[in-house]
């Protein structure tokens, strides 16, 4: 019984890949972050997307959310972790924030490799 225990702790210890990938997580964390996914308002891949239409003065209006996967990392940083007009708020960290920005980074290069 105390070997069947012993092994049974040990295996975390030995374990050396995670059961999701980076890409797995990143996606994960694009389509639910905390709430409402990031594709609802800036698209599947980041390509951005009208949210809404409407009328405000007699003169037809968008709300748009912008395009997201052609910016800079310290630009893609500094809008997640400061208040936004209409942008949720999120309170991801660091991580997650670099997870994201990979996964639109990585669809990027796929889309790129796919055309070639």
């Amino acid at each position: 019984m105390k070997y069947i225990l012993f092994l049974l702790l040990s295996i975390p210890l030995f374990a050396t890949s995670s059961f999701i990938t980076q890409s797995e997580y990143a996606e994960q964390l694009y389509k639910n972050p905390r709430g409402i996914a990031c594709g609802l308002c800036h698209g599947k891949n980041g390509e951005g997307k009208i949210i809404a239409n409407y009328v405000h003065k007699k003169k037809k209006k968008s709300f748009i959310g912008p395009k997201i996967n052609n910016i800079k990392y310290t630009e893609f940083y500094k809008a997640l972790t400061t208040r936004k007009k209409g942008m949720p708020r999120y309170y991801l960290t660091p991580k997650e924030i670099e997870a994201l920005y990979f996964y639109l980074h990585e669809n990027d290069a796929k889309r790129a490799k796919d055309v070639q």
